[in-house]
């Protein structure tokens, strides 16, 4: 049966298309990534010493060809050694994707409102300042790369942990993306309009800010009044009360399971592979 599947097949010119178009949305879209860290750098690397193995072999340089054909032998094993600790983990994360069970599995944008807001009326309660940008569309890598890196989990407990005074990374912005906590202690860019009120401070200026640029969702706490605000798409929502909290956080962030973005879903394996490459540099972002 394969035999004759092969030999069907084999010819096929949609069949050669085919192999052409994976090969190549598979290199375009590592590259899509690569520009968003400093995996870009090391994809340029790769491809020099490509370029000079088929330019040293058409040439006729027989022994340089000879070492960057060892060079790409040994480079993949040393990839490999370097990064297994990243590699294992795309694998688990891939291994979770494919076999989960997504009937029992509880909606994850649920989960995000649900921890939101049980930290955001924690920290009100108790006028603990703090600043959470949500990624929507538009990359976040940017700002997500001037804070301290955690790609962990989300819970209200954490959030609230990190927005403590007088803790590490409580100044500052905690970004999340894809449903984890890609940062803390972010740098977001502050806006310079003159519509803002006079009241509020750096944490509302500098979410109207990323508000002015991206797609973002972001939260606040006052630290002074312990009022919470949302921003999106620059359009500040104001002192707002246990259920317009709720139903805000509902109209921006639900997502029906199954109906997600699936370019973002599926591509979080291969964006895990290159976050590895992110930086890690304090921010401070005071109200």
């Amino acid at each position: 049966m394969l035999e004759w599947l092969n030999q069907f097949l084999g010819n096929h010119p949609l069949v050669s298309l085919l192999d052409i178009f994976i090969v190549w949305f598979i290199i375009y879209r590592l590259i899509g990534y690569a520009k968003q860290s400093r995996a870009m750098n090391l994809l340029q690397g790769i491809g020099l010493i490509i370029f000079a193995k088929f330019l040293s072999q058409g040439i006729g340089l027989q022994t340089i060809d000879w070492l960057l054909g060892q060079v790409i032998s040994w480079g993949v094993v040393a990839l490999i050694i370097l990064f297994q600790a990243e590699l294992r983990k795309v694998l688990e994360n891939l291994g979770k994707i494919l076999f989960r069970n997504r009937q029992s599995s509880r909606n994850p944008s649920e989960e995000l409102i649900e921890d939101l807001k049980k930290s955001l009326l924690y920290m009100s309660k108790r006028k603990i300042g703090a600043l959470i940008s949500i990624e929507a569309e538009d990359s976040l890598e940017e700002y997500i790369s001037t804070g301290t890196a955690l790609d962990s989990v989300i819970s209200s407990q954490l959030l609230i942990n990190i927005f403590i005074p007088n803790t590490p990374l409580h100044d500052g912005a905690v970004i999340i993306n894809d449903f984890r906590i890609a940062s803390a202690s972010c740098y977001l860019p502050l806006s310079e309009s003159k519509l803002i009120p006079k009241e509020l401070g750096t944490r509302h200026r500098a979410a109207i800010g990323l508000g002015e640029k991206t797609d973002a969702l972001t939260l606040i706490v006052s630290e002074e009044t312990g009022a919470i605000s949302i921003v999106k798409n620059d359009f500040l929502h104001r002192d707002l009360d246990k259920d317009e909290l709720h139903e805000l956080l509902n109209k921006y962030l639900y997502t029906e399971i199954g109906k997600e973005d699936s370019e973002r879903q599926d591509s979080n394996i291969v964006k895990n592979l290159f976050n590895m490459m992110r930086s890690s540099k304090g921010g401070k972002n005071n109200e």
